[in-house]
This record gives C-alpha cells, sequence and structure tokens, in this order.
C-alpha cells in the first residue's frame, strides 16, 4: 500500500495555500531575451553554413570473406573525410584514409550518398583524389586559397568527421609555419601548417579554412601521445594540394620530373667527407643527367680508387641537403621544363643547366 502512495497524485490544496515547495521548485524558469549574436559569431555561422555543403564523409571498405562460407561482403574498413574539389564530382582526401581498402563510399553534406572511383594518389604527399557520379548542383566546390602569406596568429576553422560524427566545426590559430611530417611511404612532407584547432581521428583529409572560408590546407595528422587532439595539429599546405591535386585528375597519377640518377647513400658522403647534398654515383642511360655531362662517383679500373663524380648541392639556387630533399625540388617542376644545377666535384663547384626527364 506504500508503494501504491507513491504513485497516486498530489491531492489538491485547499484554496488559498500555498503550493507545496517541490511544485514550486519544478516550474520552468523564465527565459531571458538574449539580444543579437556578436559579429564574430556571425560570421562563424556564415561561414560554416557556406563551406559545410562542400565537405563530404568517406567510408572506406574491405572485402571479408565469411569464415564458414563462400560468401564475399564488404565491410567498413574506416572512416574520414575530404572535401569537393570541383563540380564534376572529384573528392580531396588523405592518402591513408582509402590505405589498404578495395573501395570508398562518399556521403555528402544531404546524407545523399554515392560509390566513389579512385583517379590517383601520391603516396609522398598523403594525398588521393576520389570522384563520384552526382548532379553538379550537389557539388559545390570549396574555395581554394593559398598558403605562402599565412602567419602564425592567423585564425583558421576545420570542418570534418571526427571519431564518425559528421559536419563538425572546430577553430583555432595558426600555431606555426612550415613544420615537418612523415607521409605513409617515409617521405617528409615540408612546409607543413600547424595548428591548435582540434583535429582527431575522422578529421583526416578534411580542410583547414581561412577565416574568409577558403581552403588553405588539409587536415593530416595530430601529435599526441593519447591519439586524440592535444591542440597540435598538421595540414597539408593548399599550395602543394593545389600544384599535385590537378596533375592526379589529368594524368591519374603524379608523374615526376628525373634526372635520371642514382644517388650515394649518406655513409659514402661522411667517409668521403663530401659537401652536404647528393652525391652521383650512377646515371641512366642516355638520361638528362648523362646528356648535361654530369659524372658519377666510380673505381678506378687500375687500383680501385674512387674517382671523384660530382655532389648536387643545390637545384637552380635553392640548397639540397640529400636525396628526399632534391626530390622535393623536383616535384615543384614539370618534365621538359630545365633547371641549373650547382656542382661539386674535387674542391671545384660549376653550374649546369639540366633539361629534366619524366619518370615514365
Amino acid at each position: 500500500m506504500a508503494a501504491l502512495a507513491l504513485l497516486a497524485p498530489a491531492a489538491a490544496q485547499p484554496r488559498g495555500e500555498a503550493a507545496p515547495r517541490a511544485a514550486v521548485e519544478a516550474a520552468p524558469r523564465a527565459v531571458s531575451p538574449r539580444g543579437p549574436l556578436e559579429p564574430d559569431e556571425r560570421a562563424l555561422i556564415e561561414l560554416f553554413r557556406k563551406a559545410s555543403p562542400s565537405v563530404v564523409h568517406i567510408t572506406s571498405i574491405a572485402v571479408q570473406r565469411d569464415l564458414f562460407s563462400r560468401n564475399v561482403q564488404q565491410v567498413p574498413h574506416g572512416t574520414g573525410t575530404g572535401f569537393l574539389w570541383d563540380d564534376r564530382g572529384h573528392v580531396v582526401t588523405n592518402f591513408h584514409v582509402i590505405q589498404g581498402a578495395s573501395g570508398a563510399r562518399v556521403t555528402l553534406a544531404d546524407q545523399s550518398s554515392f560509390d566513389a572511383q579512385l583517379v590517383g594518389v601520391f603516396e609522398d604527399r598523403d594525398l588521393a583524389v576520389l570522384r563520384i557520379d552526382a548532379p553538379r548542383e550537389r557539388l559545390p566546390p570549396l574555395a581554394v586559397g593559398t598558403s605562402r602569406d599565412l602567419q602564425v596568429g592567423q585564425r583558421v576553422l576545420a570542418i570534418g568527421n571526427p571519431f564518425g560524427l559528421d559536419q563538425t566545426l572546430t577553430t583555432g590559430i595558426v600555431s606555426a609555419l612550415n613544420r615537418e611530417i612523415e607521409s605513409p611511404n617515409g617521405r617528409t612532407i615540408r612546409g607543413v601548417v600547424q595548428t591548435d584547432a582540434a583535429i582527431n581521428p575522422g578529421n583526416s583529409g578534411g580542410p583547414l579554412l581561412d577565416s574568409a572560408g577558403r581552403l588553405i590546407g588539409v587536415n593530416t595528422a595530430i601529435a599526441s601521445p593519447s591519439g586524440t587532439s592535444a591542440g597540435i595539429g598538421f595540414a597539408i599546405p593548399v599550395d602543394e594540394v593545389n600544384r599535385i591535386v590537378p596533375r592526379l585528375i589529368r594524368d591519374g597519377r603524379f608523374v615526376r620530373p628525373t634526372l635520371a640518377i642514382t644517388a650515394g647513400p649518406p655513409s659514402l658522403q661522411r667517409a668521403l667527407g663530401l659537401p652536404r647534398g647528393v652525391a652521383v654515383i650512377g646515371l641512366g642511360v642516355n638520361g638528362p643527367a648523362m646528356r648535361a655531362g654530369l659524372q658519377p662517383f666510380r673505381r678506378g679500373s687500375q687500383r680501385g680508387e674512387i674517382i671523384a663524380g660530382d655532389v648536387i648541392t643545390a637545384v637552380d639556387g635553392d640548397p639540397v641537403n640529400d636525396f628526399d630533399d632534391l626530390l622535393t625540388h623536383l616535384e615543384q617542376r614539370q618534365p621538359g621544363q630545365t633547371v641549373t644545377l650547382t656542382l661539386w666535384r674535387g674542391g671545384q663547384t660549376r653550374r649546369q643547366a639540366v633539361q629534366l626527364g619524366s619518370s615514365d
């Protein structure tokens, strides 16, 4: 009976008596008027409204075979973020978002979903381009900015899908410039933008925007022992993206200009006391370097002594520290373009014009 009494409605109070204390406290509080939003709040809201339709959710897919049958099914492999590059359905993301997957599915901001085709990847810069077949009116591309004039302290915004949560906006500043991170294949990515905007797993491949809503980088990594945001995120600068993505769309891969040389290991340079640069130990037959007259380090036929060859120390006046550095300089050029190499041989320095070949 005591339990039934607890569930019964409270008895009505006689007229003129005060309402019980519990009933007064349960009444909703009066809502205070807020007033207009601050100008910077309105600007962020408008920026997100304009940019978010260009940001997509990417689900990478793996093929799985049933253990007890011959059935093969597709299962989610991982998730990440991407953004619309143009109104033809090209989507840019990180290579590591789709690495190891057999397929991918792209979900637009309106929740419509499309199977994606792989257009091309450039693992050295952790970039990939997908393509979906969707109506053009659903494909608003992001405005593209520049990263060469970024300044530490300017505001940035990131839109992505952290932990699979769609359309998440975080804000911060440019914390530092010209950082270096490692690509999935071990190459060094230089000129990276560091930001304190919260970036977590699932943000990879999403856009980093400036306060005008322009793309200034592709969010790609975080520095965190726990694997979650610790206030240090990194983005591939948009100038690199804008140089690589059109070539992936055009050629399906990144065709690197080449000198057709074989580079010596750092241990050779240390052993011979050579200057910092790239020691040439081999030349491709009739390749650009051979036609330009470069000479490799080699052993003499009589006594087996080492005959001095060329060390590439600069490209168009920009210093070259190692082979990775040389590749970075060459990737900024096009096959057929002529560059001027600074060469060191036996204590003498000279400059030599070389027409770049193609890595094909």
